[in-house]
């Protein structure tokens, strides 16, 4: 596939999807949006990928948020037929496979909340992190205020929302919001490796454990259980589950399909 505002690559069971408007700072356009769904969708329907990692072309941004001019004349009932249909953001979070962000510089408003939609977060030294929606006297409106409170705590992302105010990737790492902070330089390796680590096992597990964790954010804690033994049959019952159990007791590397 060819897209005008993205690039991807795949290779190693690793899909790598860069936004490509750094003259933009990587600015969330429609196109863009329309662009990564597609691209998810074909990552999806890849059988040889088996983890993602989204990231931002140039060093000054990951996505610094929405294009603010292509909504600046929208009227209300425009702005509500834009936010309708699929969401990049939900495309991300629910997607089968493991998503890592690679944030390498501003991931502000809407490129929070997509690095927020992924799975692991990993960030350069530089990056800032922030939702400044308050600033335009607005409010998250692509999942913000629903999964930072979730991955932070209520007064963290309470703070962080009503004060619109920016955090570095050092307090972003301690309150929560990015799993790991690595060095500026290393940040495309770095994600590249950690993707690697996980693209050796099996899909029949990672999906199931991607399906799992996720609904331990909405589940009572008993629904959840109920969940993670089911879906723990339905490992068992893989094909894969027979290949690693086999694959351990004969001391190999094992061989997983996907099956």
């Amino acid at each position: 596939m060819s897209f005008e505002t993205l690039l991807l690559d795949r290779s190693d069971g690793i899909a790598t999807i860069t936004i490509n408007r750094p003259e933009k700072r990587n600015a969330l356009s429609a196109a863009v949006r329309r662009e990564l769904v597609a691209a998810l969708d074909a990552v999806e329907a890849d059988t040889s990928v088996r983890v993602v990692v989204l990231t931002g072309a140039g060093e000054k941004a990951f996505v610094a948020g929405a294009d603010i001019a292509e909504f600046a004349e929208r009227t209300p009932i425009e702005q509500r037929e834009a936010m309708e249909g699929r969401r990049v953001f939900d495309v991300v979070a629910s997607l089968p496979k493991p998503v890592l962000a690679a944030i390498n510089g501003f991931a502000l408003g809407g490129g929070c909340e997509l690095a927020l939609a992924c799975d692991i977060r990993l960030a350069a030294r530089s990056a800032r992190l922030g939702q400044p929606e308050v600033n335009l006297a607005i409010l998250p409106g692509g999942g913000g205020t629903q999964r930072l409170p979730r991955l932070v705590g209520h007064g963290t992302a309470m703070r962080l929302i009503l004060t619109g105010e920016l955090i570095d990737a050092a307090e972003a790492h301690r309150i929560g919001l990015v799993d790991e902070v690595v060095d500026d330089g290393a940040l495309a390796a770095r994600a590249r490796e950690l993707a690697g680590s996980i693209a050796r096992h099996s899909p029949v597990a990672l999906k199931l454990i991607k399906q799992s964790v996720r609904a331990a954010a909405e589940m009572p804690l008993s629904a959840g259980l109920a969940l993670e033994r089911e879906l723990f049959i339905t490992a068992f019952s893989s094909e894969d589950r027979v290949e690693g159990v086999r694959a351990f007791l004969e001391k190999r590397t094992p061989n997983f399909e996907g099956r």
